[in-house]
This record gives C-alpha cells, structure tokens and sequence, in this order.
C-alpha cells in the first residue's frame, strides 16, 4: 500500500492528506451500531482508523459537532459532508475517517465489523472480516 493517501468534502473546499509511516496500519471497520446508524444517514458506518500524527486537513474550512456520549464529528463547513470522527479516549491518538471522503478508497478496504448482533436482517455479511458482536442496550 502507498504511505499517502487523500481525501476531500463533496465540494473539495476541504481536503485531506494521510501520511503512513511504516509501522503505521488503517483499519477499515464496519460498524452496525445504532449511534452510526443515525450519523451516516445509512444502516452502518464505513470508517477507516488512522494514526492523529498521519492525518492533516490541506484545505477548507471546518465545523465540529460534540455529541453527549462524547463522540465528536468534523463536517466540511461549506457542504456539510462528514468528515471523520473521534471519541474522547482516541481523540489525541486516531481519527476515524469516513471510507467515502478517500480518493484512494481501494486501498482501505474494509477489516472488520462491530455490533454485528445489529446488523439489519438484509445486509450480508463481508467476507473475510473478522466480527465482534457487542450489544448497546
């Protein structure tokens, strides 16, 4: 895999740049919980797992949304597409960055998937993934 990858909003007002070092690994997850279910318009969120120090925004200008469990959302100030998200435990560590944004979507592909226990009954399964089956009451 190429250490560079890029990404931009809907309206390329802002862009991105992920520099991998060597040891660095994205991990892209699939993640069936009903929080993603909610923030990505869709029945799953697709993110894609980088390092803090690998990711910088080239261009644009961006708004921050904090959720009360914590969660916060970078959006593109301009058209609103959602950017990337972090946690307040990860939030000097990793930003999860939505799979859709990447130029180079190829080259993340999806790892893995989270909360399968609330997968909808008609979205099938990624081959070759590994699962976790948590449940948010």
């Amino acid at each position: 895999m190429s250490n560079l990858l890029s990404g931009r909003c809907v309206c390329d007002k802002v862009q991105f740049i992920v520099k991998l070092g060597p040891s660095d690994e994205p991990r892209t997850t699939l993640c069936h919980c009903s929080s993603c279910k909610r923030a990505f318009g869709t029945n799953f969120g697709l993110t894609t797992k980088i390092p803090l120090q690998a990711f910088s925004y080239s261009c644009g200008e961006i708004k921050t949304f904090k959720q009360d469990n914590g969660v916060t959302r970078e959006f593109c100030a301009e058209c609103g597409t959602h950017l990337c998200e972090y946690g307040e435990r990860a939030a000097d560590k990793f930003r999860y960055i939505l799979w859709g944004v990447f130029d180079q979507r190829e080259k993340v592909p999806p790892k893995g998937e989270f909360f399968c226990s609330q997968r909808e009954n008609w979205m099938p399964e990624i081959p070759g993934t590994f699962r976790k089956n948590e449940i948010i009451e």
